[in-house]
């Protein structure tokens, strides 16, 4: 498979080739596996790789007007290639990054330093919706509010960028681990020669965090992750990790709460649940504390939590943190706290609430996007370039109506991969999105899933808006 009219923009940083169209030293194994195999044999490896999603059920749920549409996830058969030292670069950064996203839920959630000192407005923080009043003056073990981030970043010519963080109940790590699996199993040969490292002992590492976090005294916690349910996107993940883990996968249904305690119900009785990794959102999580409709919780679960008899991880109250206007603070809390720069930068953001930037906003529409803070997997934002003159005056009068409801970015260029489009080699956009782990250390897997801009042009990575996957190999 050649190279020849693939094609390259100086502007644009491309993962495996040089300007030159020459290859980058750390990807010259994969390079030249690419050019020994012809179109018909990598074609064949595209259509392994495919047929294992499509047989073991790996699949995501998009959500439209009428219905919900289960699919499977693209995957792309052609890795993007990390080196070392880049990815300890980014190991570095984003340990600091969650170190100070800790230390600022704890603060917020207590003392409020930060905004007593004007750092960041007390109105930001206490006006956000997923600022939860339930959570002042607790402390969860260890000082983690943040157990699991899944943290997604970007690449331009400048270097990487943070685009943003999700605290909540973070998703795709099984992709990344079903992409390795599925891309290596075809690609044997290569994968060893390239020297590329594991990502398959990310279910261990979880459990180990997640065991640091245990109530006191529990030195064999029982963990169980907690699912919305079979119709949830993300349900096909929950299965994974519940195995990974050796959790018991469960529903708010299966548990009870009980003299203070958590129990779930088995075939043999009440088992107590020491550790639950929660994949519900803090409004369904206890119909006692938060939204009385739920019938995803489990009344009582947010009484035991406070009196320290189960972990909640990641605990409520951290989408404080992951709205996009308290994103543009991140770089602040880590001077704050850490006394350090950050390694990673944020991406430039200008807030709806500050007039001047509002201003600026309106008057860039057509070379910015623009977001909702609240928003996520692409939903409810204007990429202005790729929006006709009409959706931009629509989005406008979104804008004007609650200005604090929305952040714009300049419009980056993503660095490109190369991927197999109609069997050929082209490049596509793509990001990241690393996995970092927090209990009494941080641990993080050299892998992430990596996602990627399928249709020609597109700079949206989001599965659920059109994109993929692919593999990301770390390499020595």
């Amino acid at each position: 498979m050649d190279f020849d009219s693939y094609d390259l923009d100086r502007s644009i940083y491309d993962e495996m080739l040089l300007p030159d169209g020459t290859h980058r030293e750390h990807c010259r194994e994969v390079y030249e596996a690419l050019r020994d195999l012809s179109p018909e044999e990598l074609a064949v490896i595209q259509e392994r790789v495919t047929r294992t999603f499509s047989t073991e059920g790996i699949t995501f749920t998009v959500y439209g007007d009428d219905e919900a549409d289960e699919r499977i996830i693209p995957v792309d058969c052609v890795p993007r290639v990390v080196s070392s030292s880049d990815w300890e670069h980014l190991e570095t950064g984003l340990a600091q990054r969650l170190q100070a996203i800790n230390l600022f839920l704890a603060d917020v959630y207590g003392e409020a330093r930060i905004l007593e000192d004007g750092v960041i407005p007390v109105d930001l923080v206490r006006g956000c919706p997923q600022y939860r009043l339930e959570m002042r003056g607790i402390s969860p073990p260890h000082g983690t509010w943040v157990a699991v981030c899944g943290t997604d970043i970007v690449r331009t010519n400048d270097g990487f960028f943070v685009l943003e963080d999700n605290l909540r109940v973070p998703s795709g790590v099984s992709y990344m681990i079903a992409n390795r699996k599925a891309v290596k199993t075809s690609l044997r040969r290569l994968y060893r020669s390239a020297r590329v490292r594991g990502v398959e002992h990310y279910g261990s590492m979880l459990r180990a965090t997640l065991a640091e976090l245990a109530p006191e005294g529990c030195s064999d916690p029982r963990i169980a992750l907690l699912t919305p349910g079979v119709y949830n996107s993300a349900f096909y993940e929950h299965m994974f990790l519940a195995r990974e883990l050796g959790a018991d996968l469960v529903e708010g249904r299966d548990l009870l709460v009980d003299g203070g305690f958590v129990y779930a119900r088995t075939t043999t009785g009440l088992r107590r649940i020491d550790v639950i990794y929660r994949r519900v959102d803090d409004d369904f999580l206890d119909p006692l504390v938060f939204r009385p409709d739920s019938l995803l919780g489990v009344p009582g679960l947010m009484e035991a939590y406070r009196l320290g008899n189960v972990t909640l991880a990641n605990a409520p109250g951290t989408g404080v943190a992951d709205d996009k206007s308290v994103y543009a603070y991140v770089p602040e809390m880590v001077r704050y706290y850490l006394g350090e720069e950050p390694v990673l930068q944020n991406v430039e953001t200008y807030l709806g609430r500050r007039p001047e930037e509002l201003e600026y906003t309106l008057d860039n529409l057509e070379r910015l996007v623009v977001k909702r803070v609240g928003e996520s997997g692409g939903y409810g934002m204007l990429v202005g370039p790729h929006a006709s003159p009409e959706e931009r005056s629509e989005y406008a009068e979104q804008v004007l109506a609650d200005p604090a409801g929305f952040i714009s970015q300049p419009v980056l260029d993503l660095s490109r991969s190369p991927c197999l489009i109609d069997g050929r080699l082209e490049p596509r956009h793509v990001d990241l999105r690393p996995f970092v782990l927090h209990g009494q250390k941080t641990r993080i897997v050299p892998g992430a899933f990596c996602r990627v801009a399928l249709r020609r042009g597109s700079l949206v990575v989001n599965s659920s808006q059109g994109g993929g996957g692919k593999d990301l190999w770390v390499v020595d």
